[in-house]
């Protein structure tokens, strides 16, 4: 016998309770997760119509009060319905329960009333009107006749404005409505984001013969009968927005739907004006800015067909579109596309998953690909398209890497090297702009000698320590501890610490060394309000600024067409984040920030400072050279056994009881080698996370590093299992993460 887990009413704040239901035997064979069901509910058996989240052979309800499914409706396959059955894919894939996984993808939490806008109308002719407006004048109903005299001059009024304009209330529409002189109107209108009411249309560019060519070879592979995910390659500047957008022409002439998906808020501003300026009305946006009636109605858009075009990031991937065609991940290196909550999905496996499901395509795009992406696409389980060079041949910025050592030796105790110093001068006498990027992000606290340097590093996982509160360095992939260094073990030098640098104090140097500069300051402290980046990014835009300083946000995307300088502050804060993608993340960041200078006519410059001039990352990135970077970074997942040279499954755990959450990890630990015995999974921890408690609550993780991903997911399947039987786990909250 199979029971079926089912949810009558997708009205999202009550999917957490589920009903199980009976499935007979001549349904057995076709009913799966996602498929709407006819069935029995309420006490008077009223058939309702519901959505099946869940299969089992174990019944949790009494058999004599469980009621039997009426129907399966094969052929009423909904956008709800194909959400569901991605949630369940998810729910197996990433680990998290269903309910989790059906509130990640379902597009609202809550039910929002939609707005209306109520307008009063003329129901009799104009001559009927006046007559009774010049009796109602004669007599003591003077709010009656001002309202039909404004009618007659207007036509139709907006009852807010009546209501506060002419004194008009219930009392004077009554009769009037009840005689049949007026009737109301209630039509529904939609909150719009600021982003889409502000916009004016940006002038549309012809595709170069590139970039047509790289269309023509996305449009060849669309072709064959199962078209492989693309990765769009393309170096900063190549226009791959454009490529996007001509994709996006096809998509809607066949009548179907595009999602394009970008990493960061501040991109939405340029993105959706480049969008609105080809599309129009039929672009919409989401983001976290947004209010929940915004967000509703823009769901509610998609599922009415409204729009075809939806912008937004990684949220985005589950906008309602019953008629999806195309997915693009733009800048699909970026870790924002990895959730941090469970399930802890990333957007990429799950588009094309979403994809394969509902016949649509993938677009991957950036101009540093993941290794995960660049393997793929090496391996052939994804299509490779390249845009070598910027469009209209610009050329790439000329890049300086300059030795902070050696500043320190010259006396020079600044964040701004003399040649930065230099080059943000003379942007100011040619009036061109510079952007000064400073990588806070993900900072996990290292240490570094400021005179040879050294980092202090993990001896076990070439990893750098963190620097905690008590004083101590730790290693957060083994859980290596030791005492806080007061001098170099290489060089001996005194000058030895955690580097502490923040926008806001270059932000204050800049001020003191360009008196005569206009500075505009972008982070996380600037950007907390509604419409914070836009005005800020429209700012530097219009030249109201001559120097931009910020962190991430500012280096992905943006197109500045008067920006000629781009100055990193120290990129080392990235390289020595304590996490084995460090030296990929770098190059990232690096190649992203050189790639905003030099966009328009006028030739770029770079200055990239570094405690490593020598290091791969940087060098590469200096030349933008991703292919030299990718073989070197390669080489050194392959030794160390990271992805996307094997897989990686974290089991995280966290609890505010601190022993019982180290005897429960421990438990885990035991469990994994009882359930394997081969001696090719590689098992590191239980340790201390890389915030090791936050809010009284204790964090720890076991890594297991295998070369298949399947063993792995049966290993997390089996933990669930042995978690959900064990009653000591309870008070623990446990999550899975996959790399």
């Amino acid at each position: 016998m199979i029971y079926a887990d089912v949810i009558i009413d997708i009205s999202h704040e009550k999917v957490d309770r589920s009903f199980q239901y009976r499935v007979p035997e001549k349904f057995e064979k076709e009913i799966r997760v996602g498929m709407v069901v006819s069935i029995p509910f309420g006490n008077s058996d009223h058939e309702r119509k519901g959505y099946v989240i869940g299969l089992s052979d174990q019944a949790r309800f009494d058999l004599q009060r469980m009621k039997e499914i009426r129907g399966v409706c094969s052929g009423e396959e909904t956008t709800e319905s194909k959400l569901i059955a991605l949630a369940a894919w998810m729910r197996e894939y990433y680990g998290s329960t269903m309910i989790q996984a059906l509130k990640t993808v379902l597009p609202v939490q809550e039910k929002i009333k939609a707005k209306e806008k109520r307008t009063i109308c003329l129901a009799v002719a104009r001559p009927e009107a006046e007559e009774l407006a010049a009796q109602l004048e004669k007599g003591r109903c003077k709010a009656r006749a001002r309202l039909l005299r404004a009618l007659l001059e207007e036509g139709n009024l907006d009852y807010t404005t009546a209501s506060r304009e002419l004194g008009t209330n219930a009392g004077v529409l009554k009769p009037l409505l009840n005689d049949g002189i007026i009737r109301v109107e209630n039509n529904e209108i939609y909150r719009m984001p600021s982003d889409i009411k502000t916009l004016s249309a940006e002038k549309v560019q012809e595709l170069s013969a590139d970039q047509h060519k790289a269309a023509e070879q996305i449009q060849k592979e669309w072709e064959k009968p199962s078209p492989r995910p693309v990765l769009l390659y393309g170096v900063t500047g190549s226009g791959k927005t454009q490529v996007y957008m001509k994709l996006i022409e096809q998509v809607i002439a066949e009548g179907k739907e595009a999602i394009v998906l970008i990493p960061e808020i501040a991109l939405t501003y340029q993105t959706v004006r480049r969008f609105y300026g080809r599309f129009g009305d039929k672009v919409s946006v989401l983001n976290s800015k947004l209010s929940q009636g915004e967000r509703y109605d823009q769901f509610k858009r998609a599922k009415r067909g409204e729009i075809q075009v939806m912008v937004g990031p990684r949220s985005a991937l589950f906008t309602p579109f019953s008629h999806l065609g195309l997915i693009i991940i733009d800048e699909e290196h970026e870790q924002t596309y990895k959730s941090e909550n469970s399930p802890r999905y990333h957007a990429r496996e799950t588009a094309v998953k979403r994809a394969s499901m509902e016949g649509a395509r993938v677009i991957l795009g950036s101009a540093t690909p993941s290794l995960e992406s660049y393997s793929r696409a090496m391996s052939g389980e994804y299509a490779l398209v390249k845009l070598d060079a910027r469009y209209g041949e610009r050329p790439l910025p000329d890049v300086s890497i300059v030795d902070l050592r050696e500043e320190l030796k010259a006396g020079n105790r600044s964040v701004l090297s003399r040649k930065l110093k230099d080059a943000v001068s003379e942007r100011l006498k040619r009036g061109e702009q510079t952007m000064l990027f400073l990588n806070r992000r993900g900072y996990a606290g290292f240490v570094s000698c400021r005179s040879c340097g050294h980092v202090m590093k993990c001896p076990h996982c070439d990893v750098s320590l963190s620097e905690h509160n008590n004083g101590r360095l730790v290693c957060h992939y083994c859980g290596y501890e030791q005492p806080r260094a007061r001098q170099c073990p290489i060089c001996g030098s005194p000058y030895i610490g955690g580097f502490k640098a923040g926008t806001q104090q270059i932000e204050q140097v800049l001020a003191k060394t360009f008196p005569e500069a206009r500075i505009l300051r972008m982070d996380y402290d600037t950007t907390r309000n509604k419409g914070s980046y836009e005005k800020i990014l429209s700012a530097f835009a219009d030249h109201e600024a001559d120097i931009l300083v910020g962190t991430q946000m500012i280096v992905k995307g943006h197109d500045f067409p008067l920006v000629t300088l781009v100055g990193v502050i120290a990129a080392d804060l990235s390289l020595n984040a304590a996490d084995y993608r460090c030296a990929e993340r770098t190059f990232q960041l690096l190649t992203q920030a050189v790639g905003r200078s030099g966009r328009g006519i006028r030739k770029g410059e770079a200055v990239i400072q570094t405690y490593h001039p020598e290091h791969y990352s940087i060098k590469a990135s200096a030349v933008q050279d991703y292919e030299a970077f990718y073989q070197e970074e390669m080489g050194y997942r392959t030794l160390m056994d990271y992805p996307p040279s094997a897989h990686m499954l974290s089991v995280l755990a966290f609890g505010e009881d601190e022993q019982l959450l180290t005897k429960g990890m421990e438990y885990i630990a035991k469990f994994i080698r009882r359930v394997y015995s081969g001696n090719d999974l590689h098992i590191i921890g239980p340790a201390y996370a890389s915030v090791s408690k936050v809010n009284d609550v204790y964090r720890k993780v076991i890594y297991l590093k295998h070369t298949d991903f399947k063993i792995l997911n049966t290993i997390k399947d089996k933990i669930e299992k042995y978690i959900e039987i064990n009653s000591g786990f309870r008070k623990l909250y446990i999550q899975f993460d996959f790399s």
